[in-house]
């Protein structure tokens, strides 16, 4: 497989990491920092529209991601929404928001839209990883990563090492998707 250039629509740095470490050296991954608005929706929905809206700005090729993490007890919710919450209330505050439920457990997803250019539908790619909410453990440079503890696992996202987080999480089975489609058209071609 030829090295294909791929723009990640993110000003995160660390998502930028991740998608580098998980996309390996079939891509040359750059970054555009674009301020698209905070839509509402389904974590599906805002992750499409993000597209749409990215791929009319750079007039190409494109991919966005929408992560989340949803709580079992409460349906769902934070889901898309989980950034303004924990800017909101902190670490602590989303184990608070479980309090008087039994149910801690919680999903981590993540949607990956792509699209080849602004007159094209974007296609949607997602991961999702189970687990539970647990107190804050681990160093706290990526969100919502120290209080999620995925199933399976005896420490939270911020714990597991990155080579490890980077063949398991939510993003890695995106971005592997990602992948596959992004080979199986490059065969067509």
């Amino acid at each position: 497989m030829a090295i294909q250039k791929l723009v990640f629509v993110t000003g995160n740095k660390n998502k930028l990491a991740e998608a580098r470490g998980i996309l390996g050296d079939h891509f040359q991954l750059e970054s555009v920092n674009i301020d698209l608005p905070e839509l509402q929706g389904t974590n599906k929905e805002i992750a499409i529209e993000k597209c749409r809206q990215a791929a009319k700005i750079v007039n190409g090729p494109v991919f966005v991601e929408d992560t989340g993490l949803g709580f079992n007890a409460l349906n769902g919710l934070p889901g898309p929404y989980i950034k303004w919450f924990l800017e909101s209330v902190g670490l602590e505050g989303l184990n608070k928001m479980l309090v008087g439920f039994s149910d801690k457990g919680a999903a981590a997803y993540c949607n990956i839209a792509y699209t080849t250019g602004p007159d094209d539908e974007p296609i949607l790619f997602e991961g999702r990883v189970e687990g539970k909410i647990v107190d804050a453990r681990g160093p706290t440079r990526f969100g919502w990563d120290p209080v999620f503890q995925p199933d399976g696992y005896g420490k939270t996202y911020a714990e597991i090492d990155a080579s490890v987080k980077n063949t398991m999480s939510h993003r890695f089975l995106a971005m592997c998707k990602l992948r596959e489609h992004l080979a199986e058209q490059e065969t067509q071609a």
